[in-house]
């Protein structure tokens, strides 16, 4: 599992920094999240090719989360896209976009299939063999939702040393990777558990984009292996965190260790402090294990 920062600065773009934007590698699918302006060139910069987003996943309809979008989807028309691009978002995301293709006489020469959100609830919004995507209602000035990916559970991994002592024909190992029993060549059943190894744990990631603190989420992403949680202001402008409904680094690491992460991952700075470290520090006083997003910036989990 793979995310790519291309942006994670609160409010306006500068030259440095860029407004939110990453990009989610789990289990072949590369999930774009939130599009704020310039995520097309940070695509580029970071060397993700276009035609492998199917998925975009949008938090809410501030411009720093979503600006980026028009712009991609017409890019992707120039490109020649055939195949179909799938955008989940609040309602009303599918009128900003198609106004804008309207207006300028230039509907996509591809599907755009636009999921629009409008649950309190955690939802299912995608699912298929080897991933699912669930939405996590946040407190917000208007509606938001975070976003839970989670891997499915692989299939066995064949011990090959005892495949082969057992002279196992090939025609059988889909179905002892399945997780089945399988007879040797005397007619002896062989459980699968001498067959196979365990696969490899299902890793899990919770996006919590804009958000005020909000307790509430801890059951939704228990034991998530990360966990990205904006951080928009420190303890010292918590009243600032009451007025926008954003949270404080303190409080995402509150989150965190309840939640009990494997990893919390910050952004969503406000550009008012000197440096973001700052960020790290507060929040290592509540939860050890912290990352500190920043433009460019991979991790690998």
């Amino acid at each position: 599992m793979k995310i790519h920062i291309l942006g994670c600065y609160a409010a306006t773009p500068r030259t440095l920094t860029n407004p939110t934007s990453q990009v989610l590698e789990i289990k072949n699918h590369l999930f774009l999240i939130d599009c704020g302006e310039g995520t097309q060139v940070q695509l580029r910069k970071n060397k993700i090719k276009f035609s492998r987003i199917a998925h975009i996943f949008i938090s809410h309809l501030h411009g720093d989360h979503f600006f980026g979008l028009p712009g991609l989807v017409s890019t992707f028309r120039l490109l020649g896209r055939d195949k179909p691009l799938h955008i989940y978002g609040p309602k009303g995301i599918q009128e900003a976009i198609t106004l804008l293709l309207k207006l300028g006489d230039s509907w996509t020469n591809y599907p755009l299939i636009f999921h629009e959100l409008t649950e309190n609830e955690p939802w299912m919004i995608f699912e298929d063999d080897q991933v699912t995507v669930e939405t996590i209602p946040l407190n917000h000035r208007v509606y938001t939702n975070g976003f839970l990916f989670k891997e499915k559970l692989g299939r066995r991994k064949l011990n090959m040393e005892v495949v082969e002592k057992y002279k196992i024909d090939k025609a059988y190992y889909r179905n002892i990777k399945d997780g089945k029993d399988v007879l040797d060549e005397d007619g002896s059943l062989i459980p699968n558990r001498e067959l196979t190894f365990d696969p490899p744990k299902p890793k899990s990631y919770a996006y919590c984009s804009d958000t005020g603190y909000k307790p509430d989420i801890v059951e939704q992403i228990k034991r998530v292996d990360v966990l990205y949680h904006e951080s928009t202001f420190l303890d010292s402008e918590t009243n600032l965190s009451v007025k926008t409904k954003h949270a404080t680094a303190k409080q995402a690491a509150t989150i965190a260790q309840a939640a009990q992460v494997g990893t919390l991952l910050l952004g969503h700075y406000s550009t008012r402090y000197k440096t973001i470290e700052m960020f790290k520090e507060e929040a290592q006083t509540v939860f050890e294990n912290v990352e500190l997003s920043d433009d460019g910036k991979v991790f690998e989990f």
